[in-house]
């Protein structure tokens, strides 16, 4: 197991920044998940770390010791990608030993390390046959196996789930972190999937535009996004962001979304503009409701019902659980609590903090 450290640290294309002064610090036996939309630096940022890439400026560190200038075969560290880069040529026994082989580890050593590794995967009954010969899934835990028998002290990931299937994905994120109960070791897992990000993490970085835009653990990022762009990226599905008016009064301040008096902040002064942020499942239907909405579209999931509403001309998607009559074109009656509602300015997309 390894700290991992990242100070200060740029990448440039040329002329292009893709990351722009990154400070991070990953604890000895962390799992933590770089999340946020293509482009936006995570996977270069994870390239760096491995050695496959070089910085334009700052420092990483392993255990204390800078590494910038260490190849990746001598930073100890295991990559899973998305790509499996299996040899087709080789059985899967042979693929999970190759870099044993190569740095010369006795035969009985690679033996045992590699039917160890196939317990923990599933793979027993597989170990001789060929890559062409596997699924999508045993593809992926074969690369994962020959990270394994390494015995490294960090395991990086890059999007390693993104080419198989929705069920096989959520099997795969069990056995993923099931795994890293087991071995205990560093993890960085690189995603543009806040689902994946939710489920596995301990701690997510969320990234956009090569910044770091919040790092926490899942349900703070969901609870207390620091900005719109973390409050609309975590969550599926995504926050409700409203334009609204603050209009301040003797009772406190009213929010306002166009005519429709949305709700009343005792004791608080705000900027005449923000932008209310609701989660869908936080607006419920309710007759004793004062916020009237009209019904726009419903869609049934099984799970539950996502209503497109639409509230003083703009719209909003709530969530339940429950299967409510609803048809297009009626007004209903929403209670949404002050307490809900997250608030960011609309220049900046910082958050607004309430006192």
């Amino acid at each position: 197991m390894a700290n991992i450290e990242v100070k200060a640290v740029r990448k440039n294309y040329g002329a292009l920044p893709i990351l722009k002064g990154i400070d991070l610090s990953i604890a000895s036996g962390e799992f933590v998940v770089l999340v946020g939309p293509s482009g936006c630096g995570k996977s270069t940022l994870l390239r760096l770390i491995a050695g496959l890439e070089d910085t334009s400026q700052g420092q990483i560190l392993i255990d204390g010791a800078t590494v910038n200038d260490l190849p990746p075969r001598d930073r100890d560290i295991a990559m899973v990608f998305q790509s499996y880069a299996l040899y087709p040529h080789m059985s899967v026994r042979d693929n999970m030993s190759y870099a044993l082989k190569l740095r010369k580890k006795a035969a009985d050593f690679i033996s045992s390390a590699v039917t160890k590794a196939g317990a923990k995967l599933g793979l027993e009954a597989l170990q001789d046959r060929k890559p062409r010969q596997l699924s999508g899934g045993q593809r992926q835990r074969v690369a994962m196996g020959r990270a394994i028998v390494r015995n490294p002290k960090a395991f990086l990931f890059d999007e390693p789930l993104s080419n198989l299937d929705a069920r096989l994905r959520e099997q795969m994120r069990f056995e993923i972190r099931k795994l890293h109960r087991d071995l205990g070791a560093t993890s960085v897992y690189v995603t543009h999937d806040q689902i994946e990000a939710m489920t596995m993490a301990d701690r997510i970085v969320a990234m956009n535009g090569g910044v770091i835009q919040q790092v926490g653990a899942p349900l703070e990022l969901y609870d207390d996004p620091a900005n719109m762009f973390v409050a609309g990226f975590i969550g599926s599905p995504a926050m409700n962001f409203l334009d609204a008016q603050a209009q301040p009064g003797e009772g406190g301040t009213t929010l306002r979304v166009g005519d429709t008096v949305l709700a009343v902040l005792a004791g608080q002064r705000l900027p005449e503009k923000v932008v209310v942020g609701i989660r869908p499942e936080r607006a419920t239907l309710s007759s004793e409701g004062n916020v009237p909405a009209r019904v726009d579209l419903v869609e049934p999931t099984g799970l539950g019902t996502v209503a497109h509403l639409e509230i003083g001309g703009q719209g909003l998607k709530l969530f339940t659980t429950e299967r409510p009559a609803l048809k297009a074109g009626e007004v209903v009656k929403l209670a949404i609590a002050p307490g809900d509602l997250r608030l960011f300015d609309p220049a900046s997309g910082e958050r607004i903090r309430l006192a």
